[in-house]
């Protein structure tokens, strides 16, 4: 069964500070529905009704697009270990760029990661658990180096360049692309 919350409590942020991996669902109309997860030390919750989450350049920018034209957004969490649990956050949300106003007081929070593009800023509308019983165990091995380690080996100009390109989601909605390079700290 099913319980909604209004906010996120310490239970809920106990059990997401303990997940290596969470989901992101956005949708616009006459859009394709977007699902990915997300990996990294790479989620934040900024209090009770606010949570973000880093962004690395990769296959595509459906999230940022999505939210631009709808602000729709879930954020799903599984519990691959004791006690089964799903949580998922329904809110609206917004991407952050590094030339927005609001960049350096979200970014804070943050440890920044070889090709940070965007961080995604949601309001959280309300919180979701249910039982996760059909969920099954799995260990936690290690994150993939791979996204990270090519962003790394980027050349700055060049890798701005190629975000500069990516002003379109897969369904031509439009995406504001990101005007810096991040090598990591």
């Amino acid at each position: 069964m099913a319980d909604f919350f209004e906010r996120l409590d310490d239970k809920h942020i106990a059990m997401i500070g303990k997940q290596p991996v969470f989901f992101v669902a956005t949708a616009a109309e006459d859009a394709r529905i977007n699902l990915s997860p997300k990996g990294y030390d790479a989620f934040r919750v900024i209090a009770p009704t606010r949570v973000a989450y880093l962004d690395l350049g990769g296959s595509g920018n459906e999230t940022h697009a999505h939210l631009a034209a709808d602000g729709r957004i879930t954020i799903m969490f599984c519990n691959f270990d004791r006690p089964a649990l799903i949580l998922r956050i329904y809110g609206t949300g917004r991407a952050v760029l590094p030339q927005d106003k609001a960049w350096d007081d979200l970014a804070a929070h943050f440890e920044m990661l070889p090709g940070t593009r965007q961080i995604f800023d949601i309001a959280v509308e309300s919180v979701q658990t249910s039982c996760g019983w059909g969920v099954p165990f799995m260990d936690y091995r290690d994150e993939r180096p791979t996204l990270k380690k090519a962003h790394a080996q980027s050349d700055a100009g060049e890798w701005v360049a190629k975000m500069q390109t990516r002003t379109k989601s897969i369904d031509g909605l439009p995406t504001r692309p990101t005007d810096r390079y991040f090598e990591g700290e």
